[in-house]
């Protein structure tokens, strides 16, 4: 079984090394397609062109086949490796992240349940100490405080207002890749 905690440890450095923040390291598609995926943004944009995505691929790639050539595979069997964007309905894997997208919708599924739920959706209103705050859209908007150790799974819901406030890529450069595509 893959380590993803020790694999996130590889990478961070590596994303750090380019500037990047790491947002989440996971691994899904079971047997049969095996994909580790690796989000990061920069923190400036709070996004990745798709140069950067290549950047940090390639300083992953060299990494991992470094260790495997050591006899030290970070990962034993054949995966696809996935390097992207948070994107805007990113996921909420940080606490900071419920901090930074305090005011905007999101849903949280808990490992366990809490006041009689697990999943709950609604604004997010911040964090305290160690757990995250949010208002429930439906019933008495009530406000429930979730300790992060206890979310499972947490990401943004798309709605007008994230996409206003989300900070658009520049599209220099776009017609090149175009052209390209088209030879």
């Amino acid at each position: 079984m893959t380590d993803i905690a020790a694999i996130a440890r590889l990478i961070e450095p590596e994303a750090q090394a380019l500037g990047f923040d790491l947002v989440r390291v996971k691994m899904f598609g079971g047997d049969s397609d095996p994909t580790l995926q690796v989000m990061a943004e920069r923190p400036d944009t709070r996004q990745l062109t798709i140069d950067d995505c290549a950047d940090l691929s390639r300083r992953i790639s060299d990494l991992f086949d470094a260790m495997e050539a050591e006899g030290r595979d970070p990962i034993d069997h054949a995966y696809r490796l996935e390097v992207s964007s948070p994107g805007i309905d990113r996921p909420l894997t940080r606490l900071k992240d419920y901090a930074d997208w305090a005011g905007h919708e999101a849903r949280i599924t808990l490992a366990e349940k809490m006041d009689g739920r697990k999943q709950f959706k609604g604004e997010l209103k911040g964090i305290d100490a160690d757990a995250a705050s949010i208002s429930m859209e439906t019933g008495d908007g009530a406000l429930h405080v979730l300790p992060f150790a206890a979310i499972e799974d947490a990401k943004l819901t798309m709605t007008d207002r994230l996409i206003a406030a989300t900070q658009p890529l520049s599209t220099e450069g776009a017609d090149e890749y175009e052209a390209e595509e088209q030879d």
